[in-house]
């Protein structure tokens, strides 16, 4: 493709969303109307509000963040070096707001981009819009108020995949597959997060899966600009 992005101006990053209750139950008698006008037209007449709720996770007004990995290049020696750190844990607010400090503090820059497998979809959105909700002044980088489309830093691996086909859809799993890029999904897959979550309580596990996906996304770009994948002893984890 010959991208013209510097790799290590781009911040390569996925998100892990749960439903905002475990249970239906624990659900507003508002929230749960709302949930069932909001999801009528994906349910239909085949499930019910509250059989449909474990979805919940995908939809910002009813979901909420527990994992944010991120990814970026340095320069070590002759080699590119891929480190990974992740924000996550129970204080949703707390989440966003380190997320926040590392794109103001590191990724502020014109030339700094945001990449992300459909991520113009939901990554960006769902992350601008949960800090709408919890009062959190948005980084400049999802700040898209006012910003025509070629002024938007954002970078999708979906779109860049899909040539201008906006049927297409292609998972991050299915790509992978296709490009040579190892797998990110040998353990769960994104419909077992909530159940990781809240009935095993095992978020380092769902920590290692969101890694692994912001580490596939970055190997992706690199296939569609025709360099060398990242061995796996040049990807290092940070605190």
């Amino acid at each position: 493709m010959n991208l013209t992005y510097k790799l290590n101006d781009i911040l390569f990053l996925d998100i892990e969303t749960v439903p905002q209750e475990e249970n239906w139950e624990n659900v507003s008698k508002t929230t749960q109307e709302l949930f069932d006008k909001k999801t009528q037209y994906q349910r239909k007449d085949e499930f019910t509000a509250k059989q449909f709720y474990e979805k919940a996770g995908i939809w910002a007004e009813f979901g909420k963040i527990i994992c944010i990995s991120v990814g970026y290049f340095v320069d070590v020696e002759d080699k590119k070096q891929l480190r990974i750190t992740s924000f996550y844990g129970d204080d949703e607010n707390k989440v966003l707001i380190d997320f926040k400090d590392l794109l103001d503090k590191h990724f502020a820059k014109k030339t700094n981009i945001l990449c992300a497998h459909n991520g113009k979809e939901f990554d960006f959105p769902f992350i601008a819009r949960r800090m709408i909700v919890h009062q959190i002044e948005l980084p400049k980088k999802l700040n898209l108020f006012g910003k025509k489309p070629w002024e938007v830093p954002h970078l999708d691996t979906l779109e860049l995949w899909k040539f201008g086909d906006y049927k297409h859809y292609t998972s991050l799993k299915l790509l992978t597959s296709i490009l040579g890029v190892p797998s990110p999904k040998d353990d769960i897959d994104g419909s077992e997060v909530a159940k990781v979550y809240y009935q095993e309580k095992d978020i380092e596990r769902i920590v290692r899966y969101c890694e692994k996906d912001t580490v596939a996304v970055a190997q992706i770009l690199l296939r569609f600009n025709n360099e060398e994948l990242v061995k796996e002893k040049n990807i290092v984890s940070v605190d």
